[in-house]
């Protein structure tokens, strides 16, 4: 079944307005008639408001509600990812990848080994563009919510943000014993909130894991193995999905 986002004002007693870029998506492309049922969210309570078609317009679809599925399909904590930006369309993957694992927040780091270096014009287009990709996965996906890629942070700007974050964690190559990761990924309680650093293809400089250190983020392993950047935050998510599921 196709899920939709609108904004809760959208619903409105037992009606559903659709507008914007999805009336032509489900009138031309996929091609749903009246009758039909769909799925929608307001990417805010986690319900999924089930309603038919009811009427086609020229820029918008009402849409009958039918039923309203409470039950929630998001993690009980709110996962942000700190991902240092990577080379080439990396971060397109990385910010698909994580909403569909349950990311609540992406932040786009510009630590110093960052090959790519944007200027204020050039981030404002790739936050948007990600942003976009998050929207589609998050419909992909059946999420609750629209998952929000923020603006590019500096790493000082990145560990500020996630000063009052209940567990802060940060894949580090000289961390060793995996049992204490294990520990830490296993004391994390639902409802608490979690920052996971990731540094671009080349880590982070000593100093800024100094840094981190010295704020509290705690270091922890992935393995004996060096991961990819794309494949670091996505491991640390996959397990703290496993531990809430």
């Amino acid at each position: 079944m196709y899920q939709f986002f609108v904004e809760p004002s959208q619903i409105q007693d037992k009606k559903v307005i659709i507008t914007g870029g999805d009336v032509n998506h489900i009138k031309n492309v996929l091609r749903l008639k009246a009758g039909e049922e769909i799925a929608v969210r307001n990417g805010v309570d986690g319900k999924e408001y089930r309603c038919g078609i009811e009427e086609f317009a020229q820029d918008q679809i009402i849409c009958s509600l039918r039923f309203i599925r409470e039950e929630g399909v998001e993690l009980p904590s709110k996962i942000y990812l700190f991902q240092g930006i990577p080379k080439a369309d990396k971060m397109e993957l990385i910010v698909q990848k994580a909403v569909e694992l349950g990311v609540f927040e992406v932040i786009p780091v510009a630590v110093k080994r960052c090959v790519v270096k944007l200027d204020e014009r050039k981030a404002r287009a790739k936050v948007s563009r990600w942003q976009g990709i998050a929207e589609a996965a998050a419909k992909q996906c059946k999420r609750g919510i629209i998952p929000v890629v923020r603006e590019t942070m500096t790493m000082k700007e990145a560990v500020s943000y996630a000063g009052g974050m209940d567990v802060r964690l940060i894949p580090y190559e000289l961390a060793e014993d995996m049992s204490h990761t294990k520990r830490i990924i296993e004391a994390v309680r639902p409802g608490e909130s979690v920052a996971v650093f990731i540094g671009p293809e080349g880590g982070f400089e000593e100093s800024e894991i100094a840094d981190a250190l010295a704020a509290g983020i705690e270091p922890i392993t992935l393995g004996k193995r060096i991961l990819r950047t794309e494949t670091a935050g996505l491991t640390v998510l996959s397990w703290l999905m496993y531990h809430f599921e």
